[in-house]
């Protein structure tokens, strides 16, 4: 199947996954010959691609490698750092340019706290000893002269959790690494990358005819249009021809969040969403004092694996979807024992090209689930949306003041906002990626055409509201103290699972 990447990285990147999913399928993976193979193969030389020569280029595939089989153990973040791949970039400082005239006012001079600008042949010169990158120097620059050079990582981190390490490297702070992926792209050197669970994937796949339980792949709704020519059916059957013993809509799951959110939101008169594990990273790490605006009902996710899990117990779930966070969802034990694995479309991609299965030439399977709100939680305003339709169909008096969230930075300034009694709202809708998970790190394909295609996917689900996707579900309890759980079904214990 043929596929038009956005960079060369990701190129790298998937070519690595499939061929590390290649060995893996090939019960080859043991062979330590089979692994040295790899960079070979993908930088077969002589001269290098895009680096000073092809034994770093190969070192590189190697780092590559060792993060498509789960990266650093002992590392709690979701996403590293390639050493090996980090060298290129300019340090974090301030710099002038030709710009500068070395005018009479000297402004820059004063406005430095620091004192760490002088004038030296009518020019400003920057003892960067005594510089501590403030920016005012910047600010006070009436021929923008001075400029501030910031790498593309740590400017891209809405965490502030990249910084410059002693080695010159770049460095991630896991206490304030959201994990939403957003250095990942910004990396215009591939040297961040986001650890891969692909061989256990395909090791629940390969182990359910032998060990006797089912595999379910489920789907989130940012996937419409991802393998573009291929329709959404034809990657349903190509699911089933990897192994899979089923699929479901995540839309579903996003439909039962709705559901039960919507009653939770009229209980406490004020919430966050929960949908984003970024955005629910965010207020844990950075606002933790508003910890408990934060909605308990679970992930559309774990919704859906609760779903499935309840009828099946022994059954092994893996999410599929364009987020990175998901993973670090799962890693924290969020998932309730709902989700077995979760993969990106990336390493979805990586898993049919491994297989060579060509999707355009399979016929179409039917997956038609969730209501046209449910499909549209994938773009920013969509679970706002969902929520009011709830209300709607209730016919429940509470007057929504829904503040969709578009990004970190717009979530920062609601909540802010919240803290100090100014927002005009009563749910924040919070979503790390602007634009909302159609422009997801895990994207095969990040476009403005995303939004497009999940609002197309979702017109096809019309006539079907929220309560009609859920219908049959049983209602919400409530616990000893009086206060309603979310959500109602329950995942088995682990031992039970695997029992």
């Amino acid at each position: 199947m043929k596929q038009r990447f956005e960079t060369k990285i990701q190129e790298y990147k998937v070519s690595v996954l499939t061929e590390v999913a290649r060995l893996t399928w090939e019960d080859k993976l043991q062979k330590t010959t089979a692994i040295l193979d790899i960079p070979e193969k993908i930088i077969p030389g002589p001269n290098p691609a895009v680096r000073c020569c092809i034994y770093k280029e190969r070192a590189i595939i190697n780092s590559r490698v060792k993060m498509a089989l789960g990266g650093d153990k002992s590392n709690p973040c979701m996403v590293e750092v390639l050493p090996i791949a980090c060298d290129e970039c300019p340090v974090t400082e301030i710099t002038v340019g030709p710009s500068c005239r070395g005018c009479l006012a000297t402004r820059c001079v004063n406005a430095c706290p620091k004192n760490a600008i002088t004038i030296v042949n009518h020019r400003a010169t920057i003892n960067h000893d005594l510089c501590i990158t403030c920016g005012r120097c910047v600010t006070a620059c009436q021929y923008s002269a001075i400029m501030k050079t910031q790498r593309p990582c740590e400017k891209g981190c809405p965490a502030k959790a990249i910084s410059m390490g002693p080695d010159r490297k770049a460095t991630i702070d896991d206490n304030k690494c959201i994990a939403c992926g957003s250095c990942v792209n910004q990396c215009p050197f591939g040297a961040i990358q986001d650890k891969s669970y692909i061989t256990d994937a395909i090791h629940m796949v390969m182990g359910a005819e032998h060990w006797g339980y089912k595999t379910y792949a489920v789907l989130a709704p940012a996937i419409a249009g991802q393998f573009a020519p291929a329709t959404y059916g034809q990657v349903v059957t190509g699911l089933k021809k990897l192994g899979f013993s089923g699929v479901a809509e995540v839309a579903l799951g996003a439909d039962m969040v709705a559901d039960h959110e919507c009653g939770e939101l009229v209980e406490k008169g004020m919430l966050t969403s929960s949908c984003c594990p970024g955005f629910v990273g965010y207020i844990k790490k950075k606002h933790p004092d508003m910890a408990d605006l934060v909605s308990r009902t679970p992930s559309p996710m774990v919704m859906l694996g609760l779903h499935l899990k309840e009828k099946e117990p022994n059954a092994r779930v893996v999410f599929i979807g364009p987020c990175v966070a998901k993973k670090k969802e799962f890693q924290l034990g969020r998932s309730m024992n709902a989700i077995d694995c979760v993969l990106t479309f990336e390493e979805l991609f990586a898993l049919f090209q491994s297989r060579d299965i060509e999707l355009t030439e399979l016929e179409e399977s039917p997956l038609d689930e969730a209501s046209p709100y449910g499909r549209n939680f994938a773009r920013s305003g969509g679970v706002a949306q969902a929520v009011a339709q709830v209300m709607k169909e209730k016919n429940l008096d509470f007057d929504l003041k829904a503040v969709p969230c578009s990004g970190i930075a717009e979530c920062e300034v609601a909540l802010m906002k919240a803290k100090r009694g100014m927002l005009d709202g009563n749910f924040i809708e919070g979503m790390a990626c602007e634009g909302g998970c159609v422009q997801g790190a895990g994207c095969l394909v990040r476009s403005p055409k995303n939004r497009v295609n999940v609002e197309t996917h979702a017109k096809q689900a019309e006539g079907r509201d929220v309560s009609a996707a859920v219908a049959g579900r049983v209602q919400v309890p409530e616990d000893s103290t009086g206060e309603k759980v979310y959500p109602l079904p329950k995942a088995p214990k682990r031992e039970e699972a695997k029992a």
